[in-house]
């Protein structure tokens, strides 16, 4: 089948990569304008890009497909022209009007990193997690003009430990999601099998992933040892949990774990111990937390063996 892929970060690039060890034809991709990254803040091409590139794929980078703009008009007939059976669409990140959805001979393909109806939106791995949710996973949807709420034709499930960030989830639900594709993609008789046995999403069950914000990296030491644990996991790799150390400066706190340490009489947010395993914070329900990575401003990420080296911190010190 002739397929156009349509992604931009690393969760699209593996689906990508998947999909060219098929038998099917590539014919285009397309990824978001490249961006300003980095310290010397060069124009950096997408993971998707970087990957299309590397196979000799056609890159397309429009800014939008709004029908309302020349711009907008000439990318809908420019992707008319590539008389694409399927379009497969993961972490894109530009709103596909019904114009655009409707192109392809089999309509356009989503790989959505949640089970849904739950978790549609932005950010399903990280609200995942904070929430405490056992299990996530990889949907395979045909898309529809609203947001995440197409039909479902695939589900895979991918357990949370209690240990998984939302890097590490991340990158389990990008190969459980290329190897989705590829299922449906199989032949032309799977996608139409799996188009004809696909489910309508109850909209009861509908729970957003809202956007994350900086803002609320800030730990509260007031919750629970489980709240405040899941959320530093779930901010892991952004934004980052913190911790104000003053007006200025941040103690970022990159992972954690649930602590058997008695937090006894200590306040919330105070240091009640530091071992080998890491820095143990008494919490709002009187448990711990221990931290096991952290980064002082302007320093890099330590862990629990370097924390104790640094000597920075100490037993009774408030958070």
């Amino acid at each position: 089948m002739r397929i156009i892929f349509a992604g931009t970060p690393e969760f699209a690039a593996s689906a990508l990569a998947a999909l060219l060890n098929t038998n099917n034809e590539i014919v285009a991709v397309y990824t978001q304008p490249d961006r300003k990254a980095g310290r010397g803040q060069k124009l950096t091409a997408s993971a998707v890009k970087q990957l299309a590139l590397e196979h000799d794929l056609p890159v397309y980078q429009p800014l939008h497909f709004k029908s309302s703009t020349e711009e907008g008009l000439a990318a809908q007939a420019e992707l008319k022209a590539l008389n694409a059976d399927v379009m497969v669409v993961a972490a894109y990140g530009l709103i596909l009007p019904q114009v655009v959805l409707d192109t392809p001979k089999y309509g356009c393909l989503n790989i959505h990193g949640s089970l849904l109806p739950r978790w549609r939106g932005a950010a399903p791995i990280q609200r995942a997690i904070a929430t405490g949710d056992a299990e996530t996973g990889v949907t395979i949807m045909k898309m529809a003009a609203g947001l995440d709420t197409g039909d479902m034709m695939l589900k895979t499930i991918c357990p949370i430990t209690s240990d998984d960030t939302s890097a590490s989830l991340h990158d389990k639900l990008a190969l459980q999601g290329a190897t989705a594709i590829c299922t449906v993609l199989q032949s032309e008789d799977t996608l139409k099998t799996a188009l004809d046995n696909r489910e309508v999403q109850d909209e009861a069950l509908t729970v957003y992933a809202h956007k994350l914000t900086k803002a609320e990296a800030q730990i509260d030491w007031s919750q629970s040892a489980v709240a405040i644990d899941r959320n530093i996991r779930a901010f892991n790799p952004w934004p980052v949990a913190f911790t104000p150390l003053d007006e200025n400066n941040n103690l970022r706190i990159w992972n954690s774990s649930l602590s058997d340490v008695n937090a006894g009489q200590a306040q919330a947010g105070e240091i009640v111990l530091l071992d080998k395993h890491g820095v143990h914070v008494a919490c709002g329900d009187q448990r711990c937390i221990c931290i096991t990575n952290l980064q002082w401003p302007g320093g890099k990420a330590l862990n629990a063996v370097q924390i104790n080296q640094t000597q920075k911190l100490t037993v009774g010190h408030i958070l």
